[in-house]
């Protein structure tokens, strides 16, 4: 199933916000793997340091996927963290976000991207070099992946 929008694309103002990541390079067909070692990782560090995630989880990707993917996975926390291991602090950026609400999974995820991008270039609008994805709704091995609500969110400049 490729997935149904929930909701018409629009622009909304969001703050800068801190987050908690595991940042990285990998090759397209390991993203699974990365992430489900990040999602390992971050709960352990952040507890460490008694830092409470104040999101669901996220992907932030630098650049457009290809044979790699650079991106960063993790949480919004409520206040800066400190490296440990591979856990980094980070930050989403604030100002002018495009954004669209995709239902269905993963694989239909690319379908909304181009609609979402598409939708901007309509608008003459101007899409930022960053974007991220907000999992709204927890993968687990037993979910019907037509339930998954994926958050898309494309930063605009200018």
């Amino acid at each position: 199933m490729s997935g149904t929008d929930v909701e018409q694309p629009g622009v909304v103002t969001v703050a800068a916000v801190p987050t908690a990541v595991v940042r990285g390079e990998v090759p397209a067909d390991e993203l699974p793997e990365f992430f489900d070692r990040a999602f390992q990782r971050l709960p352990r560090a952040l507890a460490a340091q008694g830092v409470r995630p104040t999101s669901a989880a996220f992907g932030l990707y630098h650049r457009a996927p290809s044979a790699t993917v650079e991106l960063e996975v993790g949480f919004v926390v409520e206040r800066a963290v400190g490296p440990d291991g591979d856990v980094v602090p980070g930050s989403l950026p604030g100002g002018r976000v495009a954004r669209l609400v995709h239902v269905g999974g993963f694989d239909g995820l690319g379908a909304s991207w181009d609609r979402l991008a598409t939708w901007v270039q309509e608008q003459g609008l101007t899409p930022g070099e960053v974007f991220w994805e907000v999992y709204l709704t927890r993968p687990s091995p037993d979910m019907d992946p037509a339930t998954l609500r994926t958050e898309l969110n494309m930063p605009l400049s200018g």
